[in-house]
């Protein structure tokens, strides 16, 4: 019999127990032995839950408890969710998260110490929630060289945008919607400033790469410049809007960032709408392959824990070799990659094309009825590049740029 303890009884956390119940069997055939849930620290009390008899308040009790041998840590964010997971971790316990925010933070120090303790720090459901992504960079492509993932990650912003695109709604319209529904919090900066994306993929860049990313460095846009009016254009164009969190490698050059792009309908990443997640995996040798799912919720995300404490079961006595070293990774700087735009012009095509021309070349041209504005798509520019010719096209134009959104078509 392995005892399992579950620190934090939130929404996640009460998922984890709901599976290890109700899969017991399920669970008991993959591990090798039975997995039973022995304790549940969290501040409140859950008097006529299932677990009311296991709920415990001070974590030196699970802390403490040689039996408990995996603990499971759904707190969410840094305090205390971090220093219960290192110390869980140098008792010689293994520890399962699904918090991304503690693994993009202090993934470095926790994965090292498990390799030096002989013990397992897994999180699959940090980043796709219930997709698996995690497990198959360690496991299945372990043989390839990554050379780009690009994903979908982050359900709250996926739905709102699918609104906008779908039915026209505003930004302010689709996110009240979105929080109504219970997928967007009262306070959804971390979603709709693109922070939550940011998280995800310095943890899948760190996978990819063997080395640390701190996700301070990537460049990160949200939301919310988006318009009901970019998604006019769009379908005129036969287009959509997606939050992008990409990591792209060259040689010893990395580009990570997460920012709104407007791509067609061949992306792979088209059709992935409403809170859905799609994770872009492209190897040297495999090429493309695509993982889809439910990025979030409460049994998909507690679906990937559970397997994560039954591989950690497995491997009872032993470290798996996943994650990254302390060496860290450099991010090359935003100026030098490269996109194609959509651009927003004030004023008439007939009055301003002179003007865009000399500033970006040949450039495709859209126009929306009854609109004291157009549209241009470029060619592939630098960022740096395409700055210096914005100042140029405000200059010589004597009009500003409404809008751009980084494309991919």
């Amino acid at each position: 019999m392995v005892y399992v303890a579950v620190m934090g009884y939130g929404t996640i956390g009460s998922g984890v127990a709901e599976i290890l119940d109700q899969n017991r069997a399920q669970i008991a055939a993959g591990a090798g032995e039975e997995v039973a849930l022995k304790y549940v620290l969290d501040l409140r009390e859950f008097p006529d839950s299932p677990v009311a008899d296991k709920v415990i308040h001070d974590f030196n009790i699970l802390l403490e408890d040689p039996e408990v041998t995996v603990v499971v840590e759904t707190m969410g964010g840094l305090n205390p969710a971090y220093p219960f997971a290192k110390a869980c971790l140098e008792a010689g316990k293994h520890v399962v998260t699904s918090n991304k925010a503690l693994v993009a933070a202090h993934g470095t120090e926790l994965l090292k110490i498990a390799r030096e303790r002989g013990v397992n720090f897994f999180f699959e459901a940090s980043v796709g929630g219930g997709i698996p992504i995690i497990r198959p960079l360690y496991r299945c492509l372990k043989g390839e060289q990554i050379q780009e993932i690009t994903g979908i990650l982050n359900g709250t912003t996926n739905y709102i945008l699918t609104k906008m695109d779908k039915e026209g709604a505003s930004f302010e319209g689709a996110l009240k919607e979105a929080q109504d529904l219970g997928y967007a919090e009262r306070n959804p900066e971390a979603d709709v400033e693109g922070y939550d994306t940011c998280r995800k993929i310095a943890i899948l860049t760190a996978m990819a790469t063997g080395k640390e990313v701190n996700y301070e460095h990537i460049y990160t846009e949200g939301i919310t410049r988006i318009t009901d009016v970019d998604f006019r254009y769009a379908e005129k164009m036969g287009t959509s809007v997606k939050l992008f969190g990409s990591s792209r490698m060259s040689g010893d050059q990395v580009h990570a960032w997460v920012a709104p792009v407007m791509i067609g309908r061949s992306h792979p990443l088209y059709a992935v709408s409403d809170v859905f997640n799609g994770i872009l995996v492209k190897g040297n040798m495999l090429g493309t392959s695509m993982f889809y799912g439910s990025g979030a919720g409460k049994l998909p995300t507690a679906s990937a824990v559970v397997a994560d404490v039954i591989e950690a079961v497995q491997n009872a006595g032993q470290n798996v070799p996943l994650g990254w070293t302390g060496q860290k990774l450099e991010i090359a700087d935003m100026e030098t990659s490269a996109h194609r735009y959509f651009v927003r012009v004030a004023g008439k095509a007939a009055d301003r094309m002179a003007a865009v021309e000399r500033v970006f070349g040949e450039v495709e041209t859209i126009e929306l009825d009854g609109m004291d504005e157009f549209a241009v798509l470029t060619e592939k520019l630098s960022e740096a590049d395409f700055k210096e010719k914005a100042v140029c096209l405000d200059a010589d134009c004597q009009a500003g740029i409404l809008q751009m959104i980084r494309a991919e078509l």
